[in-house]
């Protein structure tokens, strides 16, 4: 399923990125990558905020859409 549509509190694994290379490797520097455990903390309008490792991110939609867990 989509991030955006993904349950809030849970931890998730990413199954699969559906995005072009540069997009892909954006990712992996942000600490997404096939196989990560992120947990949505926040989901309002398509807009997610997730924790990945320590930290804290923010991804509109159009990116969100784009993580499968």
């Amino acid at each position: 399923m989509p991030l955006p549509i993904a349950p809030a509190g849970e931890e998730l694994t990413v199954r699969k990125i559906l995005a072009d290379e540069k997009n892909k490797r954006h990712f992996e520097n942000l600490g997404i990558l096939v196989g990560s455990k992120i947990t949505v903390l926040s989901a309002v309008g398509g807009n997610v905020i997730i924790k990945v490792r320590e930290g804290r991110l923010a991804l509109d939609r159009t990116l969100a859409m784009k993580i499968l867990v």
